[in-house]
């Protein structure tokens, strides 16, 4: 499998050099040459397979033979630790639960694969690599997790001041050893232009790559969930749609993925907070991003999202093919929080503000009969403690993955320009 960068001036790739580039050097981000649909008679009989066994006929053609069968089997076992369960709301609303890993968001699977790709790579290299990554929340402590203690392998991680919940920064500021954390004096977007930029210096000598979402082995994976809710659900003989709350809009695109390897998915609707570039493109055909607005939905806090020229390129560059399948909508903070009380009123179950964005996106798209709507409940309430208790009649319990890290102490190093961050990496 060779991958080509989006912005269409960079040589092919594999696998293998695209993990490790993370970036393209025209500044464009890979996409696979070609995705070749799975049997029909795997999708069909996808009950009689384990989460292990989907994951590898799933990801396999675009890690080609970049990696032995046999290891790539291991690296997903070493990955898929946890469940992912569906949590019935109402008759025709479910949750499908992704923060049961080790730092409660569903971004762990994708650290971990990546993670362990890379470590692979390294293993007879001599040479070390910086991973350089944006977080506007969870994707920072879901790699440094991923990634602590890696051979070869040194990460810095960018994420705005003041605008990632205390336990997000604990998980991101605390592990020490091959981690470091960047604060930066801005907006998470401001991280994610200042790691573009570092892959473009060329005056800085250290080996660079990413481990945020337009790196493909942070987000291929991310497509295991949509086969597992099928998995879960395909019995019920429904039409499926997909409410993700969307900020980066990287596991909406793999879900659109998963759909073009032949799952049947009817719909997705990628529901956003007021950071609203893809629903206003939708409406208006012009796409104009914006710089992002802080809301209680954090980790959706993105004005620009990466992943969005991914989605477009699944459908040809075509608005109208893409609106076939693809709904988005913008919610506020106030209509967030009225729905996570709802959702408890209805069933007890404490959502958090991202999946009450979820919800609310079904609502908006409004199911018909034949329909059953999936909203992904993409990290546990604990992460938004603030948010949660102060808008439900609810105690959080604290579990044990977040009890590890909650009275550590905080390790970050304050920076506000570009430029801070080049004298950092050229230490």
């Amino acid at each position: 499998m060779q991958y080509y960068s989006l912005h269409h001036k960079s040589p092919k790739t594999s696998f293998k050099k695209a993990v490790i580039e993370g970036l393209a050097k025209d500044r464009g981000i890979y996409f696979p040459e070609e995705i070749r649909p799975l049997d029909n008679a795997f999708i069909q009989n996808i009950s009689n397979y384990s989460n292990h066994e989907i994951a590898f006929k799933v990801i396999q053609q675009f890690v080609g033979n970049n990696i032995p069968e046999p290891v790539l089997k291991e690296i997903i076992k070493k990955t898929l630790t946890f469940d992912f369960p569906i949590e019935k709301i109402t008759d025709q609303i479910s949750s499908l639960e992704l923060f049961h890993g080790p730092t409660m968001a569903f971004k762990d699977v994708g650290a971990k694969f990546m993670a362990q790709c890379l470590e692979y790579f390294n293993e007879d290299n001599d040479e070390e690599v910086t991973v350089l990554v944006a977080t506007s929340g969870d994707t920072g402590g879901a790699v440094a997790n991923g990634f602590l203690g890696a051979k070869g392998v040194n990460v810095v991680i960018l994420y705005p001041s003041g605008k990632v919940s205390d336990i997000q920064e604990k998980q991101l500021t605390t592990l020490g050893q091959n981690i470091t954390a960047l604060e930066v004096d801005g907006v998470f977007d401001d991280c994610q232009e200042m790691v573009k930029t570092a892959f473009l210096d060329d005056e800085i000598e250290r080996k660079l790559t990413s481990a945020n979402s337009i790196n493909i082995a942070r987000w291929l994976p991310q497509m295991f969930y949509f086969f597992f809710a099928y998995k879960a659900l395909h019995q019920k003989k429904k039409d499926l749609v997909f409410s993700v709350p969307s900020g980066n809009f990287g596991n909406i695109c793999a879900g659109i993925m998963a759909q073009k390897l032949g799952l049947p998915v009817k719909h997705f609707v990628a529901s956003t907070n007021v950071n609203d570039t893809v629903p206003n493109y939708l409406k208006s055909g012009e796409y104009k991003p914006k710089p992002s607005k802080a809301t209680i939905s954090n980790a959706m806090d993105v004005g620009n999202p990466s992943n969005f020229i991914r989605i477009r390129e699944l459908f040809n560059n075509d608005l109208q093919e893409l609106k076939n399948s693809f709904s988005s909508y913008s919610f506020s903070d106030d209509e967030t929080r009225e729905k996570m009380q709802d959702i408890y009123d209805i069933s007890g179950y404490v959502s958090d503000p991202h999946g009450a964005v979820g919800y609310l996106g079904l609502e908006k798209y409004g199911l018909q009969e034949n329909e059953i709507g999936i909203f992904l409940e993409t990290a546990h309430p604990v992460k938004f403690l603030d948010v949660v208790e102060s808008t439900l009649p609810v105690r959080v319990t604290i579990p044990d993955q977040i009890k590890k890290v909650i009275d550590k102490e905080k390790v970050a190093l304050k920076i506000s320009t570009y430029e801070d961050l080049k004298s950092y990496l050229m230490k």
